[in-house]
């Protein structure tokens, strides 16, 4: 057993940050998908976004090549979050903008747990890294759109919640307190972070400032970390909550809801539960396609549906707006019902 020690000076310590990152659960959520095997937390979204993802031709591709189904995965596409929450399209930017040398660096690591060889592909991305890149990130661009864009919302709450929980442990009980309770393979132990079941030492000289903590609904249930000086060490932990993530949201109270959107939107947001085309949403509501299009945009323009293309057709999500005036609604008829039953119980005797 490998126990890796990072040790800590107060300006470490004063570096410490999290950071919610896309790239960090594209990598997690394309092995998973790609695996062909079940999961006991994720399987409503594999059955929904393995078809899509395997008729684009995903699993044949730059990023199946990159990223197998064990084994390292080249640093260069998890780079270092440059603030607590980049969008998507900032961390492909960092991606297309990495060294050459870099990329060189991490194939040839790729290939030497890989047997010492790379294929066509990778091969040609090492000779010209600066040439292929933009490919590798277009191919990264359709697997979001695919797999992770129409979820991203009910993925992102789950994110925030996590960092909003850690970050109170630390103004509450202090980092020590933070670190102890992050996962059961990490400790912390005076300055020092030990790290039990690592592969690789991780020695503070060789390593940036800080660290970056990185909640992650796909990295589990284990850890992952990454030292790419002179960025600061990542490491990438299983997100609270995320056992939870894809239960079936109660709608109750949604009536309420009615005087404010109408019935035919409150009714489609309702089966938004899990992403669908307006052809799925007109089969299951009975309203008509033009309906459901005319309604779709108009709750696409209040900031309560977002768009995704997938191939020849167009998925629609709820997104984190509509999910709180969900729960607000819901929260608030749970509330009438039970205000209702107080009044109606029968007095006591007097």
């Amino acid at each position: 057993m490998v126990v890796a020690e990072l040790t800590f000076s107060a300006d470490d310590l004063a570096q410490v940050r999290f950071a919610v990152s896309p790239m960090w659960e594209v990598v997690p959520s394309f092995r998973l998908l790609t695996s062909n095997t079940a999961h006991p937390v994720h399987r409503p979204w594999i059955e929904q976004a393995r078809p899509r993802v395997l008729a684009a031709g995903l699993d044949r591709g730059w990023l199946a090549e990159l990223i197998g189904p064990s084994g390292y995965v080249p640093d260069f596409l998890t780079p270092a979050p440059t603030g607590p929450a980049p969008a998507a399209a900032a961390e492909w930017a960092t991606i297309i903008a990495a060294s050459p040398d870099r990329v060189r660096h991490d194939l040839d690591h790729l290939a030497r747990h890989q047997g010492g060889h790379l294929g066509p592909r990778l091969s040609s991305l090492h000779a010209d890294p600066s040439a292929r890149l933009a490919k590798v990130t277009r191919e990264i661009e359709t697997y979001w759109e695919l797999a992770l864009a129409p979820y991203w919302g009910r993925i992102r709450a789950v994110l925030d919640a996590d960092v909003f929980h850690r970050a109170r442990t630390v103004a509450e009980h202090g980092t020590g307190r933070l670190f102890n309770d992050l996962h059961e393979s990490i400790s912390w132990d005076a300055d020092t972070l030990n790290l039990v079941h690592r592969k690789r030492i991780m020695p503070r000289h060789s390593t940036g400032t800080g660290l970056l903590l990185i909640p992650s609904a796909f990295t589990g249930p284990g850890l992952r970390t990454q030292v790419s000086p002179p960025d600061p060490p990542q490491l990438a932990y299983p997100a609270r909550g995320t056992g939870t993530l894809w239960e079936t949201q109660p709608t109750t109270g949604t009536h309420a809801l009615i005087p404010v959107l109408g019935r035919s939107r409150t009714l489609l947001l309702t089966e938004l539960e899990s992403p669908a085309s307006t052809t799925e949403l007109a089969h299951r509501t009975g309203l008509s396609p033009a309906g459901v299009s005319q309604n779709l945009t108009a709750l696409r323009d209040a900031g309560l549906v977002s768009a995704h293309r997938a191939g020849r057709s167009v998925l629609y999500a709820r997104t984190g707006a509509a999910e709180s005036l969900l729960d607000a609604a819901s929260l608030t008829c749970s509330t009438s019902r039970r205000r209702g039953r107080r009044e109606e119980a029968p007095a006591g005797p007097t």
